[in-house]
């Protein structure tokens, strides 16, 4: 099985940064799309961004959009969100996704197909 780690969550005040990581195995993994996801506690997971293979096309959550930056790096199997101006709401345990459909950054969770454990994001006020 693919495995995909999150790292680089944590506590940041409202308006500061965050950038976060997912390493993935597999020597495939430049030619998988990959996907962050959150989800805060009693509500349903939504999707923050996404990033296709080498073509590298991005695609962001409306909540984030200019905020937030996805980038990856293949040579390292490791995916990012640089996180900035970063608002109270923007809590909630981040998730890495891959998707085989390497050409594809789609908003649902469903086309994905491996998943990493999550990493915490708490931004105070």
């Amino acid at each position: 099985q693919v495995q995909l780690v999150e790292s680089g969550g944590g506590l940041v005040q409202a308006g500061g940064s965050l950038r976060l990581s997912c390493a993935a195995s597999g020597r495939t993994f430049s030619n998988y799309a990959m996907a962050w996801f959150r989800q805060a506690p009693g509500k349903e997971r939504e999707f923050v961004a996404a990033i296709s293979n080498s073509i590298a096309n991005t695609a962001y959550a409306d909540s984030v959009k200019g905020r937030f930056a996805i980038s990856r790096d293949n040579a390292k199997n490791t995916v990012y969100p640089q996180m900035s101006s970063l608002k109270p709401e923007d809590t909630a345990l981040y998730y890495c996704a891959a998707n085989r459909a390497g050409w594809r950054t789609a908003p649902s969770g469903n086309e994905y197909d491996y998943w990493g454990q999550g990493t915490q994001v708490t931004v105070s006020s």
